[in-house]
């Protein structure tokens, strides 16, 4: 069974950062449209970032020239490496991936979480001022 499981959250100080993991379990990464998504307390979620299996990544604005997405195909693994981090970086991260041929030509064009074959539990992120 496909799962994907995120770790690295926690707390961290303005302008400080963190590294996000996602561990994909039953699935080869390399495959799949994977994305970062977060959602701030009282707001709907929003997409961070994209990763292609060719590698091709996307961003939100909000967080272009911070944050970076990356992956480890012999680990199966998604990262979301967030430096100089802002209060309002704060949210429940979820990574998500889908592995249909809609998502990898779309992929980073804005397709929901709610579209995405797989999701993760979250992982919460907290950045005070």
């Amino acid at each position: 069974q496909v799962q994907l499981k995120e770790s690295g959250g926690g707390s961290a100080q303005a302008g400080g950062s963190l590294r996000l993991s996602c561990l994909a379990s039953a699935f080869s990464a390399a495959t799949y449209c994977m994305a970062w998504f977060r959602q701030a307390p009282g707001k709907g979620r929003e997409g961070v970032a994209t990763i292609e299996g060719d590698g091709t990544t996307k961003y939100a604005d909000s967080v272009k020239g911070r944050f970076t997405i990356s992956q480890d195909n012999a680990k199966n693994t998604l990262y979301l490496q967030m430096n100089s981090l802002k209060p309002e970086d704060t949210a429940m991260y979820y990574c998500a991936a889908d592995p249909r041929s809609y998502h990898n030509e779309y992929c980073g064009q804005g397709i929901p979480i709610y579209e995405y074959n797989y999701r993760g539990q979250g992982t919460e992120v907290t950045v005070s001022s």
